[in-house]
């Protein structure tokens, strides 16, 4: 028996193929009159007429792109600032150790903590949350898409609460919602943007930062305070901004590449499992190495800083 020429992808999906577990299921099926993208996912629900029907007639197809890569619409900025705020407050209630820290440095000392954290935060590890979703949705859009980010309220509430109560960030902040029809080629596409931007940052980073910190002597401040004897410590803060920034990028590289649920990863394995298992093993050597003790953010660019 032949077997199945590839370039059929393009066209339809495998008829003779068995139902895969988790398969991904790329046609988002409708519009509602005030812009919400409606998605169908599984396919036991009831036929597109029949909810139809019983949503009273106020769909229809979705908008495909057909406008500028780089245009965000006025709901899309709103909802992006409403992400990275929450963000940027849960990682600042990271770094002090949650609400029960208090206790520990007074309320004054405490509060400030939060206000000298959070621009560090917001520095260092808001590009790696903010341009992966850009990157999700400029290749989306190359592919004829309509996409744009929407923050989750709920797991923002949560992960601001989490990160108050036990001191750690888990936070699902929200995500670029993507319709339009398109293989599983363009979908893995859309899906490792992500992850590769966040390749790219931490790429990026290791001279930049490593330059940076350098060029100010911040590496004779490394794991030092933000504020010592009433003094700001600036060059503490720049050296934890170059540190978080390899860290973040790694490690939200990682967490998306895994294969389940909703993260990119399944996605990408769904298209192409040599590219899915190359990717994943991009982040998860480094990460393993910083567990190991092999190598680490922090000695990484005080070495490069020497030679500035």
């Amino acid at each position: 028996m032949g077997t199945r020429d590839g370039r059929a992808d393009l066209v339809d999906d495998d008829p003779f193929s068995r139902p895969q577990k988790g398969k991904i299921h790329r046609i988002h099926q409708r519009q509602s009159s005030d812009g919400t993208i409606h998605f169908q996912t599984n396919p036991q629900q009831l036929s597109g007429m029949f909810s139809q029907l019983l949503g009273g007639f106020q769909q229809q197809p979705a908008t495909m792109h057909d406008g500028r890569i780089w245009h965000f619409s006025k709901t899309e900025k709103e909802h992006l600032a409403f992400a990275m705020g929450a963000f940027t407050l849960a990682l600042g209630l990271m770094q002090v150790g949650g609400i029960f820290s208090i206790n520990n440095v007074g309320i004054a000392s405490w509060v400030l903590g939060i206000l000298l954290a959070m621009p560090v935060m917001f520095i260092a590890i808001g590009p790696a949350f903010l341009l992966h979703e850009i990157g999700h949705k400029i290749i989306a859009k190359k592919n004829g898409c309509w996409a744009e980010f929407r923050a989750d309220p709920r797991g923002l509430r949560n992960g601001v609460l989490v990160a108050a109560l036990l001191g750690i960030v888990f936070m699902a902040p929200g995500a670029v919602m993507v319709a339009g029809l398109v293989t599983r080629r363009q979908n893995g596409h859309i899906a490792v943007a992500g992850p590769l931007v966040n390749l790219s940052l931490f790429i990026i980073g290791v001279p930049l930062w490593g330059a940076v910190i350098g060029l100010t002597g911040a590496a004779e401040y490394a794991n030092s305070d933000y504020l010592v004897n009433g003094s700001l410590i600036w060059q503490s803060m720049v050296f934890d901004i170059g540190y978080y920034w390899l860290g973040a990028n790694l490690f939200l590289g990682l967490f998306n590449m895994l294969p389940f649920g909703p993260l990119d990863g399944l996605k990408v394995k769904d298209w192409n499992e040599s590219v899915f298992y190359f990717v994943l093993a991009i982040f998860a050597l480094p990460v393993i190495g910083i567990f190991m003790g092999v190598w680490g953010p922090s000695a990484l660019l005080q070495n490069i800083a020497g030679y500035f």
